[in-house]
């Protein structure tokens, strides 16, 4: 039993190192999933006018990023709460909970940062096209025409580059919180945490408001009639 037993784990990691899979950080993005999942089942399983408990909760966390998004992008821009919304849960639940000893965050992981960034990337330019038709691709182009081979490389790595700020920004804050926590409370493990915990639990809201932010003004730039 033993050896089949260390086969089947050795076959594990060989699946792993060569695609690339990291199986823990998957693990917990389908538990934070099934989290939200839970949440939205609670809190909407017995709709009161005058809400309390859970769904009193939920209604001030969803009704913060609608406002939010209301003005960083106008009324215009609420056709993408949906994604908007699912992005700042999904990061902010991912990011607390690495703040619990044993558990990882999924942001922490650059593939799980990337993904993100590039749903945001491809929406971008999907609102871009679907709003202006082929005009959108004259802000590559630069004012005048005989500045194109100046302006047109300087545009395609402005916007390839806000994927990479995106991921890269996320995952750098977030990794650097789980290695300051691992370190705290291996030397320290009592009460002295305490404040680097409330300190960890700002940033991560503030990460999730940044990569919040930058999305809705990258989908609102997309919509400007500048295009």
């Amino acid at each position: 039993m033993e050896p089949l037993l260390f086969f089947h784990l050795k076959s594990f990691d060989m699946i792993q190192n060569t695609y690339g899979v990291n199986m823990t950080i998957v693990a917990y993005s389908w538990f934070v999933m099934a989290m939200l999942a839970c949440f939205g089942f609670l809190a909407t399983r017995r709709m009161d006018t005058y809400p309390s408990g859970f769904q009193n909760v939920m209604e001030v966390i969803v009704s913060a990023f609608d406002n939010l998004l209301t003005e960083t992008m106008g009324h215009a821009g609420r056709r993408f709460f949906p994604l908007i919304a699912t992005l700042g849960l999904y990061i902010l639940t991912s990011n607390l909970l690495g703040l619990i000893p044993g558990f990882e965050s999924p942001t922490s992981n650059l593939n799980t940062t990337v993904s993100m960034a590039v749903v945001v990337f491809c929406m971008t330019h999907i609102v871009g096209v679907r709003m202006h038709g082929a005009k959108y691709f004259k802000q590559f182009l630069g004012p005048v025409w005989w500045l194109t081979p100046l302006m047109m490389p300087i545009e395609i790595i402005s916007h390839l580059s806000r994927p990479l700020s995106l991921s890269v920004r996320l995952f750098g804050n977030i990794m650097g919180e789980d290695i300051v926590l691992a370190v705290v409370l291996l030397l320290v493990p009592l009460l002295v945490p305490l404040p680097v915990f409330a300190l960890m639990i700002f940033t991560s809201i503030i990460q999730t408001l940044v990569f919040m932010l930058l999305a809705m003004m990258y989908i609102a730039g997309a919509m400007e009639e500048g295009h």
